[in-house]
């Protein structure tokens, strides 16, 4: 049985009339009565009642309209599900966030707008730190994610910058450090101070960049802790145990115990929020994403704010 004749059966039995259906379906009479008569041989059952001007559905014909519709408008939607997928305007996109991106005034702008322009797809979030989420990526567990590293180190990945913040120092309360007087904080300020610092050492991530910027400047920190999540440096940073630096977008967290401070110019580079994704980029939902992506991080922030 092929989907060509529930469609013939449907016709002939809303119609009543092969000629009509014939018509309707731009065929003519004799095939599509033959067509008829094959459909019933092959069930073993017939389906009509033949008159001399008119054919008419019998009770088994009635019960085979109602699975012959369900079947044809399945078979329909199927073809446009995957026509869909196939265009990356429906199926499922797993997305990763560093805790600090997370908090960047881009983060939910983008899944905003994508959910806007693809309504049918699902969204899947996962917030882990930069060394699990480029494993994630690398291992096809997520499809996206935004990092504050530039992935096209890794062979099997790319990136793109979407957009740079500035770095910033993290005090407590009544800390020498917070100041205001004092004017922006220099890395020279930092020595024989105790820090906080976070990152893996099994992999790459915000604070390899700040290490080596205070080993440009001559200032060894008196490191008291070493956590792997920046969320957490922060917390303790709040309980008193030192001072840290982190983007501009975590000053969010814990104002009521933390001062956060600016650098002065030129101190330590500004942070990249980067796009990351699989190189070979095969899925038209990841691809669609990306575009987005970098179409937003491309209108300046004024304009990205009143859309």
């Amino acid at each position: 049985m092929e989907l060509r004749h529930l469609r013939y059966f449907v016709a002939v039995a809303e119609e009543g009339s092969i000629s009509r259906a014939a018509e309707r379906l731009n065929i003519q009479p004799p095939p599509l009565g033959q067509q008829i008569r094959d459909l019933e041989y092959e069930l073993g059952v017939s389906l009509f009642d033949r008159h001399p001007k008119k054919i008419v559905l019998n009770a088994a014909g009635t019960v085979f309209l109602a699975d012959a519709r369900d079947i044809l408008k399945l078979a329909g939607q199927s073809v446009d599900n995957v026509r869909r997928y196939d265009k990356g305007e429906a199926g499922h996109l797993s997305v990763g966030f560093t805790s600090s991106a997370s908090l960047h005034v881009l983060a939910p702008k983008l899944l905003q707008q994508f959910r806007i322009s693809y309504p049918l797809v699902k969204i899947a979030v996962e917030e882990s730190e930069t060394y699990e989420l480029i494993l994630a990526l690398q291992e096809g567990r997520i499809d996206a994610a935004l990092l504050h590293i530039d992935a096209n180190r890794f062979p099997d990945l790319a990136s793109t910058v979407l957009s740079e913040e500035d770095m910033i120092v993290a005090v407590p309360l009544g800390h020498p450090l917070a100041d205001e007087s004092l004017g922006p904080i220099t890395l020279k300020m930092l020595e024989g101070q105790d820090v906080v610092i976070y990152r893996r050492p099994d992999g790459p991530g915000i604070f390899e960049q700040i290490l080596q910027s205070l080993d440009r400047a001559g200032v060894t920190p008196e490191i008291v802790d070493e956590v792997y999540r920046i969320v957490a440096a922060i917390n303790l940073v709040a309980g008193g145990r030192g001072v840290t630096i982190v983007p501009a977008s975590m000053q969010v967290l814990h104002p009521e115990a933390i001062t956060y401070r600016a650098l002065a110019p030129g101190q330590i580079s500004p942070l990249p929020l980067c796009i990351a994704y699989r190189r070979d980029l095969k899925l038209s939902i990841v691809r669609n994403f990306v575009a987005l992506t970098k179409k937003i991080a491309a209108v300046p922030p004024l304009a990205r704010d009143r859309a």
